[in-house]
């Protein structure tokens, strides 16, 4: 009976991870199809229907490779490196509310918590550039320090915003303070800034240039072969992931839905039996389908922003290190800190006080 607690938690994290590492390769599939059919090519389509199982192909190819180690190598960080970044990517997953109370850790710190770890896998990376010894694999860490500090400036500056109108770092709060509107609507150059430092704060195109190919054949990763790459892999896909999640929580409501408009549309198109059932409260008077209905909401609101991450990918050609460093410091940080100091002017202008909700 002592037992039965510790299993509980470990299927809890289980029901989590598993669905995660899933959503990391269709991830990448619906990445290569997505700019395949943007550049007029077919992308994946031999492994399983339409390609759907190229992710797993890729996967078995990696982890059967021969692992071949620097001789020079500091072996022990260069193992830790890549498990460190996995596993604080994934950390990260510990707080998202799926739904009211459908959450691993619902803590009133989970804003904080998830910037705390986010940051904390830069270790990962550093170690990994450093204990390769490659000049390559050194320089790409040295970088992605450099933008990810940097960016983590935007990023925290923009969602001290968002804090500012709910009066808390709860992030389910967050979400249900969204009821009346989506934080998109009055803070969209907010969400705009913080869409480009996800972009910058994730490693990918146009800001990937910890990993440039042109200039550093596979920047930090270039040393790392087989199974250890596959712990980057993941890593940077469930970051991704995470941060698109994130995005949706503090600007497009997280988890709330509304049908009311899709019964407008559905009047127009006489679907009269349908629309009689829609209607009905006791449909959706289940917590089953309740709760699913959350989970796919706030999964369709990730997916678009995912979409938008490939879209970002195949329309902007890299920029330099410098043109990063100078945008982010000369151009973001100026008009974000602009707003600290204006949105707190107007929030006391008009008198909107934030209430906290967990507390009425």
């Amino acid at each position: 009976m002592l037992y039965i607690p510790t299993l509980i938690s470990v299927l809890e994290v289980l029901l989590v991870t598993v669905p995660v590492l899933l959503t990391v390769a269709y991830v990448t599939v619906a990445e290569r199809k997505t700019m395949a059919s943007m550049q007029r090519r077919l992308g994946p389509n031999v492994v399983g229907y339409y390609g759907l199982l190229q992710a797993f192909a890729d996967a078995l190819k990696l982890l059967l490779k021969e692992y071949v180690s620097p001789t020079q190598a500091n072996l022990a960080l260069f193992f830790l490196g890549p498990i460190i970044t996995l596993i604080f990517s994934l950390l990260g997953y510990l707080v998202v509310p799926y739904g009211p109370g459908l959450s691993l850790s619902d803590f009133n710190l989970g804003i904080l918590y998830m910037l705390a770890v986010s940051s904390l896998s830069t270790y990962g990376i550093l170690l990994a550039g450093w204990s390769a010894n490659s000049k390559y694999a050194f320089l790409g860490s040295l970088r992605s320090t450099a933008q990810l500090i940097s960016y983590e400036l935007i990023l925290s500056s923009a969602i001290l915003l968002v804090v500012m109108l709910t009066g808390s770092l709860n992030l389910t709060v967050n979400v249900e303070a969204q009821r009346a509107v989506w934080f998109i609507v009055p803070l969209f150059p907010i969400f705009i800034i913080f869409f480009i430092g996800s972009i910058a704060e994730t490693n990918r195109p146009p800001f990937d240039l910890a990993e440039a190919e042109s200039e550093l054949v596979s920047g930090f990763m270039t040393e790392h072969a087989a199974v250890v790459f596959v712990f980057f892999f993941l890593a940077e896909y469930g970051s991704i992931v995470l941060i698109c999640i994130l995005t949706s929580i503090l600007f497009l409501g997280g988890y709330l839905y509304d049908y009311i408009p899709l019964f407008t549309l559905m009047q127009y198109i006489n679907f009269e039996y349908y629309i009689n059932n829609l209607h009905n409260e006791s449909l959706f008077s289940s917590p089953l389908i309740e709760g699913l209905l959350y989970g796919i909401t706030l999964g369709v609101k990730s997916c678009m922003m995912i979409f938008t991450f490939i879209w970002a990918r195949a329309s902007f050609p890299r920029i330099r290190f410098d043109q990063l460093m100078s945008f982010c410091w000369t151009i973001l940080l100026p008009i974000v800190i602009a707003f600290v100091v204006l949105v707190p002017c107007i929030l006391y202008s008009f008198e909107i006080i934030p209430s906290n909700i967990s507390l009425l």
